[in-house]
């Protein structure tokens, strides 16, 4: 059985060949600041997309996008405030949730596109 960030590894790339075969383009990956971490950061048409991605073996405890509390997402909130005044960018964004659940060896993938709100 993999451990925890193996599958957590494993569920990123199987969401970025996922979003960038619907046209995304990736801008960073892991980006880690003292409020958090952004899983993906990618570019859609003029829009910088926020991406979390939530991975589970089963749904017996909720499923992979339940799992993006509010707690959660004030985290993203401010995680990705840090990255755009790193960045000195002013591109329109959203926040966007790649929930996938791996109960097999074929993975049911969601996207959830504007997933929650600045």
């Amino acid at each position: 059985m993999p451990s925890r960030v193996a599958q957590g590894a494993v569920a990123e790339e199987l969401a970025l060949h996922y979003l960038e075969a619907r046209g995304l383009t990736l801008v960073a990956r892991n980006f880690r600041c003292r409020v958090g971490e952004l899983d993906l950061v990618m570019r859609d048409a003029d829009q910088l997309v926020f991406v979390e991605v939530r991975s589970r073996r089963h749904s017996r405890f909720g499923t992979p996008a339940e799992s993006v509390t509010r707690t959660k997402q004030q985290r993203l909130l401010r995680a990705a405030a840090f990255y755009l005044q790193r960045q000195r960018c002013d591109s329109p964004c959203r926040f966007d949730v790649v929930a996938i659940l791996q109960p097999s060896a074929e993975p049911q993938v969601e996207w959830i596109r504007d997933a929650f709100q600045l």
